[in-house]
């Protein structure tokens, strides 16, 4: 059995500065206890585990956390964030290296996760909270899953878990925090 070299040049640790830089999480404290994946509720999912992801931040290899499918199965429950003991914001990490894909223009390793994601912030502006029947038809329409989940969702109408009608109450106040977010994005 043969296992993969990776070399590393002095160049490439950029991921970490990257990380540290937009998110503000200084990956380069994490010392590999594995508290993180020892507690996260996902990781048997995961290709890599978050211990193995921060690892790889933290050499700067980008193109393995790049094509890791880690950071877009995670739950964002933060348990390994509360749990890390050199209190690295671990999930924060995640979320900032989502963003610096979509930066470069780099498809995610979960596309309908992102889809969803964005599916979600839409549903905010447009309702000021959370309109479930509006969120799943803009998630359709994104991911063109038209049929899957048809059945779940029809019992969920039926239990009446679904608002037929949107609510818009606090919608202004929500635009206007999109607003102000986007306004500091572009400064």
């Amino acid at each position: 059995m043969t296992e993969e070299v990776i070399t590393i040049d002095e160049n490439s640790f950029k991921l970490g500065e990257a990380v540290a830089a937009v998110g503000g999480i200084d990956v380069s404290y994490c010392y590999q206890c594995g508290k993180c994946s020892t507690g996260c509720p996902v990781a048997y999912e995961m290709d890599l585990t978050p211990t193995q992801l921060i690892h790889a931040m933290q050499l700067g290899l980008q193109d393995l956390v790049y094509k890791s499918n880690t950071m877009w199965l995670c739950a964002s429950c933060l348990t390994c964030s509360t749990r890390c003991p050199q209190g690295v914001d671990i999930a924060e990490a995640f979320d900032t290296v989502k963003i610096l894909m979509q930066r470069n223009k780099q498809k995610p390793q979960v596309p309908d996760v992102l889809a969803a994601h964005k599916s979600f912030a839409q549903n905010l502006r447009w309702f000021g909270r959370m309109y479930e029947l509006g969120m799943v038809a803009v998630l359709k329409l994104r991911t063109r899953k038209f049929t899957q989940d048809l059945g779940m969702g029809m019992k969920m109408i039926k239990k009446h878990k679904f608002n037929l009608l949107p609510g818009f109450e606090g919608s202004r106040e929500t635009r206007n925090i999109f607003r102000r977010v986007k306004k500091q994005e572009k400064a």
